[in-house]
């Protein structure tokens, strides 16, 4: 493939990346639970009831059927992360909270029929990331340096948006979803020198500024209607592949490598009766998959940051239930809510990497609201909750960090209708 083409779209991508996905983060490690304003409200569930062309993004499958239409929505995101270290020996002492506080990320999606029982459609929105911000704060533990890791101030920035296009074909009571996706990553790590004796490239360990990666992944859904009331979605996501940070070779396993993991989704929708629908989705992360994120950090001294299998944050696979339920209050106003549930990624072994990560957050609470405006336009609100939860391992030298981390999220969209009468 011309090397000018795979350029020109990997930036396309990364641009509206930036506007769609800046500094992300998320609730099952480092992915969303639930990309456009309709799923969010849902928890993350809906892969066997497809409702807008958003549901691109949980089900490929689920377009067929649906009418042209454009859906624009956006998030405030609202996470509240940061560590408390107790009589640590390397790792700044005391409580410390990530400074920005806020994000806003966008999303967009079109999907339309091209006949009876088929459509094509296409989605951008930001799958997750994570970010992390101490200020450069006096350390004890470092004989007059400052910083979270006695380095000055520290955190990294990690986005990932997905530029993500879909055909879906209905055979009789099936429907079936292919969406080839495209895919582009910034990220950016601060404060980390003092780490430059255990890496494979110190020049490329941190403060480098931004770095940028691209690849490509498949996606594909099914979605079997049983009965008239009841259904059956299955999604599957292979692993994104992506280019290396160059920037950061010294840093991530197998000299900055980073791809995006693979992962399954299955769900049941039943229509307890024309008003009342009710959801539950199982997913898994395969992150245990990803040698930069999965590798565990109790390698470091041994194997070389940066080098192949060298030291990662620790994470493990991650299993989401999702249950939620939606009911038509009137002809013009539907109202959601949902639940979500997930196990930590983050290893208690590996606390002192996971400074910088915390993604240990394992349940979010949702609700959100759809009015029809008119025949064409509808009103999409949702916003949902991540409550606190910590997580303590030893840092070391005796001492103690405890990772916490909360998020809110407020979210409006708006559907438009091209052809309702």
């Amino acid at each position: 493939m011309n090397s000018k083409l795979v350029a020109g779209v990997g930036a396309a991508v990364l641009v509206a990346g930036v506007i769609v996905s800046d500094g992300a983060k998320a609730t099952e490690g480092y992915f969303l639970g639930g990309y456009g304003v309709i799923q969010s409200g849902l928890s993350g569930a809906g892969v066997a009831n497809s409702e807008d062309a958003m549901s691109i993004s949980l089900n490929p499958a689920g377009i067929a059927g649906l009418d042209r239409q454009v859906n624009l929505g956006a998030a405030l995101f609202l996470p509240d992360r940061g560590y408390t270290g107790t009589n640590t020996g390397f790792v700044a002492p005391g409580v410390n909270t990530s400074g920005t506080p806020y994000f806003i990320m966008p999303n967009a999606a079109y999907s339309a029929p091209i006949d009876a029982t088929s459509a094509w459609g296409v989605a951008l929105y930001g799958n997750g990331g994570s970010n992390t911000d101490y200020s450069g704060r006096p350390n004890p533990n470092c004989g007059g340096a400052l910083g979270t890791y006695c380095a000055g101030h520290a955190g990294q920035n990690l986005m990932q948006v997905f530029l993500q296009f879909d055909y879906a074909q209905r055979f009789g009571n099936f429907s079936v979803g292919v969406s080839p996706v495209l895919a582009a990553q910034m990220f950016s790590a601060y404060g980390l020198k003092s780490f430059a004796g255990y890496s494979s490239s110190a020049a490329a360990l941190s403060d480098n500024g931004n770095d940028y990666s691209f690849g490509a992944g498949l996606h594909a859904g099914v979605e079997w209607r049983v009965t008239p009331g009841f259904r059956i979605g299955l999604l599957g996501a292979t692993e994104t592949y992506m280019s290396k940070f160059s920037n950061y070779v010294g840093l991530f396993a197998n000299q900055g490598s980073f791809d995006i993991p693979a992962w399954v989704d299955a769900g049941v929708a039943l229509d307890v009766n024309p008003t009342i629908t009710l959801l539950a989705d199982y997913k898994h992360i395969f992150y245990s998959k990803i040698p930069a994120i999965a590798d565990s950090a109790a390698n470091l001294g041994v194997i070389p940051l940066g080098a192949t299998n060298g030291p990662g944050f620790g994470w493990s696979d991650v299993d989401i239930v999702a249950v939620a339920a939606e009911f038509k209050a009137t002809p013009d106003l539907t109202l959601r809510g949902g639940a979500e549930f997930n196990t930590n990624p983050v290893n208690s072994q590996n606390v002192v990497f996971n400074v910088i990560a915390p993604g240990v957050t394992t349940s979010q609470f949702s609700a959100g609201a759809s009015y029809r405006l008119s025949p064409r336009s509808t009103l999409d609100l949702a916003g949902y909750v991540a409550p606190t939860n910590t997580l303590s391992g030893p840092d070391g030298y005796g001492g103690t960090i405890k990772l916490s981390l909360s998020e809110v999220s407020l979210l409006a969209g708006w559907t438009y209708h091209f052809d309702a009468k």
